[in-house]
């Protein structure tokens, strides 16, 4: 070997290429390797650090994928570049070929939202808006269909670039998925976990398709109108509580403001005649009373008193499900705040079948005014 072979071997060693990316950034996602004309040297260096992937493409088609690891490039560790360039007897130095780094490290708090309302049907206040956002987290799952899927020539392609076509895909998938839940108004907010899983399960396949895994998604917060949420919290102190209770409740409240006002006259006797009022009721309650105890003939023996009127109770259906029982003022409350309707079901210990309250003849009042029968004729 002459003088001159040993300097070019000396030269051709210390000169072997090292192809590495080192990431400074947060938001890169893939990271193209530049090199004059795309030349890589025979017996190169690649150095793929934990967290990234290296994917060669040759002449816009898919070639070898490198895991975490420090390979020397050579025809047998590039079987697929080597098949795509024809290298059957291995290859001279340098050959030509595009290097992308693909980071495989967790996005996290990437953000999502509604842009615009979303309309829902509620069975009881009929059409409602409501309003989502959150985060998610994704990482690229299959590095090779994601540069060719998504990336294509971007010599750097951040999280920002594909952020916008994610949160459109959220924002669909998330509008769909609520719009079949069929879940009463109130529940969207108060069930956001079981609703996050099932949103995630529906939009993984989607996210999939282009080479990224859904990690985690997250809904925050669902709000609505503040008129829609006042309305939903007075129709769930209504159904919570004794109509009868509540009435009474009030009116004490009232009396009791009214014995406070300061403000003259109108205000006593506001307090006075309320006052009338409350000892009226009391008086009706009582008087019945002592009246009857007035009628009856002094007895030597107790008797025993006639058995307390049984109260008819009422089972009512209600999206779908059997409900009750419940006594008749309380039906009229679930039709006032309607959870039933004249169409709804309802049935009574002697009815043969379930029948609409429309047809019933002593609930007819919840319907309001009735037809007057014909004048007669002269």
């Amino acid at each position: 070997m002459g003088i001159f072979d040993e300097i070019k071997k000396k030269l051709s060693n210390e000169f072997i290429d090292i192809v590495e990316w080192l990431d400074n950034t947060k938001d890169t996602i893939v990271h193209r390797f530049e090199r004059y004309q795309n030349e890589i040297k025979n017996g190169a260096q690649l150095i793929v650090r934990e967290g990234q992937t290296a994917v060669f493409i040759n002449e816009g088609q898919l070639a070898d994928v490198f895991e975490p690891g420090t390979y020397t490039l050579n025809t047998q560790n590039l079987p697929i570049l080597t098949t795509l360039k024809g290298w059957k007897y291995g290859f001279n130095s340098p050959f030509k070929a595009e290097i992308y780094f693909v980071n495989t490290h967790l996005f996290t708090d990437e953000k999502w939202g509604t842009k615009n309302p979303i309309t829902l049907n509620d069975d009881r206040f009929g059409l409602v808006e409501i309003r989502a956002f959150g985060t998610y987290a994704f990482k690229v799952n299959d590095p090779g269909k994601f540069i060719i899927d998504i990336v294509g020539t971007d010599a750097n392609f951040t999280s920002f670039e594909i952020n916008e076509h994610l949160k459109s895909l959220i924002s669909t998938r998330f509008t769909d998925t609520v719009g079949e839940a069929n879940f009463p108004i109130e529940l969207y907010a108060a069930n956001t976990t079981e609703l996050s899983e099932t949103c995630k399960e529906v939009m993984q396949p989607e996210f999939n398709s282009v080479g990224i895994s859904l990690e985690k998604f997250f809904i925050e917060n669902v709000s609505m109108p503040e008129d829609l949420k006042k309305e939903i919290f007075e129709y769930s102190r209504i159904d919570k509580l004794d109509l009868d209770k509540l009435t009474k409740f009030k009116t004490a409240k009232a009396i009791e403001a009214a014995a406070a006002n300061e403000g003259g006259t109108a205000g006593a006797g506001m307090g006075m005649g309320m006052g009338f009022v409350l000892a009226q009721q009391m008086g009706g309650m009582m008087n019945p009373m002592a009246t009857q105890q007035q009628a009856q003939p002094q007895q030597t023996s107790p008797v025993a008193p006639p058995p307390m009127p049984v109260q008819v109770q009422y089972f009512y259906a209600s999206n779908g499900q059997q409900a009750g029982p419940v006594s008749f003022d309380q039906l009229k409350a679930l039709f006032a705040n309607r959870t039933v309707n004249k169409d709804s079901l309802v049935w009574k210990q002697g009815m043969a079948n379930w029948t609409a309250i429309k047809d019933v003849e002593e609930l007819k009042s919840f319907l309001g005014g009735s037809t007057p029968p014909p004048l007669p004729r002269a």
